[in-house]
């Protein structure tokens, strides 16, 4: 006997996630500040909220793939829940990142490296589980007649991927790490998205 997936439910422990994903980004900031002490915390206040919005922005992204379809299979379900897992992994990095780019604790060059490159790991890892669910929903939702629009976030975000593990090797060599190049690659990808929105618009004459 075939069961049919909750929408709402998947949608409701995916939000119970972001939202303790947020509690840990939280713990500790301020807890033990004073006027005098909050020039020195002030990176962590500024990584937090930096962090914050990030994170409320793939929020948005996920919110997205909920609104253009209404297809659930186990598939979609296992998937997600490996994205929501990433992103529990991904704030960590993500405030490492941060704390040290905002003036916080010294590390050496290689634990640098070693942040960049789990930053990257979380980062491909995310947008390869939303690659493959934009993909699984266009061959397999027929009934929304949007299938178009499915095919292009499905290769939308396999360019995320793609720049993700290119940041990932530029850290692990130390390609131009010293000057933050595995960061600024990912600047790219307003200008690799631009253009395959074009190209995919025109190969499929849609309107923009």
């Amino acid at each position: 006997m075939k069961f049919l997936h909750s929408k709402n439910r998947l949608e409701a422990v995916s939000d119970g996630v972001f939202a303790f994903a947020a509690t840990l980004m939280v713990v500790n900031i301020g807890s033990n500040t004073t006027i005098t002490s909050f020039k020195d915390e002030l990176p962590n206040f500024i990584s937090f909220a930096v962090s914050f919005f990030v994170m409320m922005a793939i929020w948005k992204v996920h919110y997205n793939f909920f609104r253009r379809t209404d297809y659930i299979d186990n598939w979609i379900i296992a998937l997600n829940m490996i994205l929501l897992f990433t992103i529990l992994f991904y704030i960590f990095p993500v405030r490492s990142l941060l704390i040290t780019g905002f003036g916080g604790e010294r590390i050496s060059i290689n634990e640098f490296s070693n942040i960049f490159q789990l930053y990257s790991i979380g980062f491909s890892l995310m947008f390869l589980t939303l690659h493959l669910m934009y993909l699984r929903v266009f061959k397999k939702d027929r009934e929304n007649g949007k299938n178009l629009k499915l095919l292009f976030f499905a290769r939308h975000f396999f360019i995320f991927l793609i720049v993700g593990v290119i940041s990932f090797l530029l850290a692990k060599f130390r390609v131009g790490l010293k000057y933050g190049v595995p960061g600024f690659v990912y600047a790219s990808l307003g200008v690799l998205c631009y253009f395959h929105s074009v190209k995919f618009h025109k190969k499929h004459n849609l309107k923009h």
